[in-house]
């Protein structure tokens, strides 16, 4: 198993009051909430996080983008990405991702890809998303556009890694005379796709096509809707010819260590509630607006996210449902052993830092992670997959 540590950047200093006059910490949330010089602090202290994952022996470093709100503040993540270029030595860097269907011009993407790849080294990962629901109220995007306005955008931008330019390009929404991108990407022939998805199905047959095969990441799901997702990305890439395996699929779930259960659920209590209580919140037709998913992935996502909605959620209600993941390295070891082992991932995604958890125990927890977690399951994938080939 490889492990990505995921940062969200969220504005850890906001109103926890602020529910008392808005409904969401997303799009509508006046932006006089956010103060510049605390926002200054933040941005230089989670850059700092990252960069410690690096040190700590962390196969990959993830950041991601958002709009309009608390809960994430990099609506530009290649600019993260750029600052950790040059600061990191060993890691890759995941953008997960970038959300085609909110451009005008998708190149942009593609030459901020291979200018990041080619500064690292190869180290790129490239995410490659639709954007949740919000993204499309905060950016006056049509939803029921938003699958043709994907693929489009990505097709675009593959071609224009890998296809000789200058070359015309003729599409439903982008028009180019003359698709010529420099740099070309270090790695060949383009850095290694994932999508991150909430679950759509339409998102997992694509990315399981043949001539794709993306890693395939499940976001904010409860274990039981993991395992469904995980299985029907293994469904789907057997009815097209191929076997799936751990290095196809990976997990991202919010993630706190500490030195006993008893200390890791009073340490991270009060900032895992605020995170899924007060940034997480939004109304559903915020996260889910009309067109945006087929009928059978709406059902599907809504009933994966169900247990998210309908009232506060306190630790014990996350931690039951494994939508978060506390306690002592050996708690983590015996959780993750268990989880991989029915559902297979290869990737996780340990989201450690998150709502307004401060910089001593993102760091301790880190390193606890790093040192007693990680080590337990290098080489798991690798064994995993022999196993299925064998079966």
């Amino acid at each position: 198993m490889k492990f990505f540590f995921f940062h969200l950047m969220p504005y850890a200093a906001l109103d926890p009051d602020y529910d008392k006059q808005h409904n969401s910490a997303w799009v509508t949330l006046p932006n006089s909430y956010y103060d510049p010089k605390i926002g200054h602090q933040l941005y230089n202290r989670y850059l700092d996080e990252l960069e410690y994952a690096d040190a700590m022996g962390f196969d990959g470093i993830c950041v991601n983008e958002h709009h309009s709100n608390a809960y994430g503040m990099m609506p530009i993540p290649g600019v993260m990405a750029g600052a950790l270029a040059r600061r990191t030595k060993n890691c890759k860097i995941a953008v997960l991702g970038r959300a085609l269907p909110l451009l005008n011009n998708p190149l942009t993407v593609a030459e901020e890809f291979a200018m990041l790849d080619t500064i690292t080294g190869g180290r790129l990962v490239a995410g490659f998303v639709r954007g949740i629901g919000a993204e499309y109220h905060s950016w006056g995007a049509n939803p029921a556009e938003s699958h043709e306005r994907f693929h489009e955008a990505h097709d675009l931008i593959i071609e224009g890694w890998t296809r000789p330019g200058p070359f015309a390009f003729e599409g439903k929404y982008y028009h180019f005379n003359y698709v010529n991108v420099w740099p070309r990407p270090y790695q060949q022939p383009h850095p290694p796709v994932w999508i991150p998805s909430q679950g759509s199905r339409e998102t997992i047959e694509w990315a399981t096509h043949p001539s794709r095969k993306y890693t395939y990441l499940q976001t904010f799901s409860p274990v039981q809707a993991l395992a469904r997702y995980m299985q029907m990305y293994r469904d789907s890439a057997e009815r097209q010819g191929w076997q799936a395996g751990p290095e196809n699929v990976g997990w991202a779930i919010p993630t706190y260590c500490a030195e006993t259960d008893e200390i890791a659920r009073k340490e991270a209590k009060p900032h895992i509630e605020f995170f899924f209580n007060k940034l997480l919140r939004m109304p559903q037709e915020m996260l889910l607006p009309p067109g945006y998913l087929s009928l059978a992935s709406m059902q599907g996502v809504i009933a994966a996210k169900r247990t998210l909605s309908g009232g506060v959620q306190t630790i014990d209600d996350l931690m039951e449902k494994a939508i978060f993941l506390c306690g002592s390295p050996a708690t983590l070891r015996e959780k993750l052993e268990q989880f991989q082992a029915q559902i297979g991932f290869g990737y996780l995604l340990p989201t450690m830092q998150f709502g307004t958890l401060p910089h001593d125990l993102v760091t301790k927890s880190t390193e606890l992670f790093a040192r007693e977690v990680i080590p337990h399951f290098r080489g798991k994938a690798d064994v995993q997959r022999a196993k299925q080939q064998s079966a």
